[in-house]
C-alpha cells in the first residue's frame, strides 16, 4: 500500500488501519493546523435498522471524535424519499413519509448507542429534511442547481454506471441533493468534512465544488474537504454484512445477539487482519501482537473470538457478549477446550441458548425413556433408529452422554427454563419444551 507523509494524527490514523481510499488535497493541512473539524456522514432510512456494513462509517466518526474533531450523523429523511443510485444496479423502492420517519427514529436510537453525542465536541444528530422540506423547487433550482452542470454529473462514476440499466430522473437529482445538504451544514454548523465509501467519492466532490461555487470568493480556495473510505467486501465481492439469510442487522430484533456475534466468529482467516484494523479502536501494536499469536495455532480462532467479542461489546454491550460467549462455549466449546456445561448459564444465557435452536414438545407419557426424547426431538424417524444412535454414543442430554435407551426421561433433570437440550453428534442441537 502506497503510504504519505501526513502529519494530523486522524489521516495518520486512517492511513495506517487502511482507510484512505480518497482524500481532498488540503485536508491533512487544515487538521494539522487544527484537529477540530466537524464531518459528515449520511445514513440512508430506507430500514429501521442500520446493519454490521455500516460500522465502517459509525467508527470513522468515532475516530474522528477522538482526534479532537467533532461528528456528526446525518439520517437522510429528506434524501431517502428520493433514493441514492450508488453501487446499485436498480431503482430502490420509495418509501411513504411515516414509515421514513419511523426508520429516521430507530436509526438515530442506534447512533446514540455507538456514537459520543456529550462532552464539548459531542456528536449531533441532524436530519436533512429540516431545510430540504423547506426548499421551494424554484428557489432550489436557481440558486443550487445552477452551479452543476449537466455534463459534470454525468461524468461520476454514480451515474455512469447506471445509465444503461436506466436512471430517473429523481435518483440523477440525488447527487445535486446531498451537494445541498453539505452546503447547508456548513452554513448551519460549520461542518467542513464529508466522509463516506469509496462509492461516495462522486458525490462528495460534487458537494465541495458545489461549496466553492456558492459560498467562495471566486477564487480555488478550499472550503470543504472529502475524505472515503474504501468498501468493506466479503470474499464473493458482495458489501460486508450480508449472508445466505440477508442482512446481519444491528436489531436485536432483526439479528439475535449471538447470530451477531457468531457472524464475526465465522470470519475467514485472511479477513481478519483487515477488518481488526477497521472495526476496533485499538492500536496497529497491538492487533499486529494479536495476529502473531493467532498465526501460531490458527485452530484455536483467537482472532475471531477478539473480533467477535469486540464487536458485540460495541453494539450490544459487555453483559450480553457474555452471554453470547458462554452459550457458544456450550454449543461448540472453549478456545480448543470441551464444550460448556448448559446448566452453567444463568437465565439470560439459558433463554438466549434455546432461542437459537429449533424445539420441539417434550414427551407427555409417564412411562417416556430415552429413546422417546431422541423420536421427539426429530433427531430419528423410528424407535430403532433412536436405539441405534443411543447405543453407538451419539446422543447426549443437557450436556451429558447418555448411553441407556431405557433410561426414564424423568432421570434427566431439566435445565433451569424446563426444557431439555439434546445434541447429536458434535453439533446438531434440539430443545424440548416442557407442555
Amino acid at each position: 500500500m502506497a503510504t504519505h507523509s501526513y502529519t494530523s494524527a486522524l489521516m495518520k490514523d486512517f492511513e495506517q488501519r487502511g482507510l484512505v481510499h480518497e482524500v481532498s488535497a488540503g485536508l491533512d493541512a487544515r487538521l494539522s493546523n487544527n484537529p477540530a473539524v466537524s464531518g459528515y456522514i449520511g445514513f440512508d432510512p430506507s430500514s429501521d435498522s442500520l446493519h454490521v456494513g455500516h460500522l465502517l462509517g459509525i467508527l470513522a466518526l468515532r475516530r474522528l471524535q477522538l482526534h479532537g474533531g467533532r461528528p456528526v450523523a446525518l439520517v437522510g429523511g429528506g434524501t431517502g424519499m428520493i433514493g441514492d443510485p450508488s453501487g446499485r444496479s436498480s431503482e430502490r423502492n420509495l418509501l411513504d413519509a411515516p414509515t421514513l420517519e419511523r426508520n429516521r427514529a430507530a436509526i438515530g436510537g442506534q447512533l446514540a448507542q455507538l456514537i459520543d453525542f456529550e462532552g464539548a465536541n459531542g456528536a449531533l444528530l441532524l436530519d436533512n429534511l429540516a431545510w430540504l422540506g423547506e426548499a421551494g423547487l424554484i428557489d432550489f433550482l436557481r440558486d443550487t442547481g445552477k452551479h452543476l452542470t449537466v455534463g459534470y454529473m454525468l461524468a461520476k462514476d454514480s451515474v455512469k454506471s447506471r445509465l444503461d440499466a436506466g436512471l430517473s430522473f429523481t435518483e440523477f437529482s440525488y447527487m445535486l441533493l446531498q451537494s445541498y445538504d453539505f452546503l447547508m451544514l456548513r452554513r448551519l454548523h460549520g461542518v467542513e468534512l464529508q466522509m463516506g465509501g469509496s462509492d461516495q467519492w462522486g458525490n462528495i466532490t460534487a458537494g465541495t465544488e458545489l461549496i466553492r461555487r456558492v459560498d467562495g470568493d471566486g477564487g480555488e480556495a478550499q472550503l470543504a474537504f472529502g475524505l472515503c473510505y474504501p468498501l468493506l467486501l466479503a470474499k464473493n465481492g458482495e458489501k460486508f454484512g450480508k449472508t445466505a439469510e440477508g442482512a446481519v442487522w444491528l436489531d436485536t430484533n432483526r439479528t439475535s445477539p449471538f447470530a451477531f456475534w457468531q457472524f464475526w466468529l465465522d470470519q475467514d482467516d485472511h479477513a481478519v487482519p483487515q477488518l481488526l484494523r477497521q472495526l476496533t479502536l485499538e492500536s496497529d501494536e497491538l492487533t499486529t501482537e494479536r495476529l502473531a499469536v493467532h498465526a501460531a495455532n490458527p485452530s484455536l480462532r483467537n482472532a475471531q473470538r477478539h473480533l467477535a467479542k469486540t464487536m458485540t461489546t460495541l453494539v450490544h454491550g459487555s453483559e450480553v457478549e457474555n452471554q453470547a460467549a458462554t452459550v457458544a462455549a456450550v454449543l461448540f466449546g472453549t478456545e480448543g477446550g470441551a464444550a460448556a456445561s448448559p446448566r452453567s448459564l444463568d437465565p439470560a444465557a439459558l433463554s438466549m441458548l434455546t432461542a437459537e435452536l429449533p424445539s420441539e414438545l417434550a414427551p407427555q407419557a409417564a412411562d417416556a425413556t430415552l429413546i422417546d426424547l431422541v423420536v421427539a426431538a426429530g433427531f430419528a424417524p423410528s424407535k430403532s433408529e433412536a436405539r441405534r444412535l443411543i447405543e453407538q454414543g451419539g446422543i447426549s442430554v443437557n450436556g451429558e452422554g447418555a448411553a441407556d435407551p431405557t433410561t426414564s426421561a424423568s432421570h434427566f433433570a431439566p435445565l433451569a427454563n424446563g426444557s431439555l437440550l439434546l445434541r447429536k453428534g458434535r453439533r446438531d442441537y434440539r430443545v424440548l419444551r416442557a407442555r
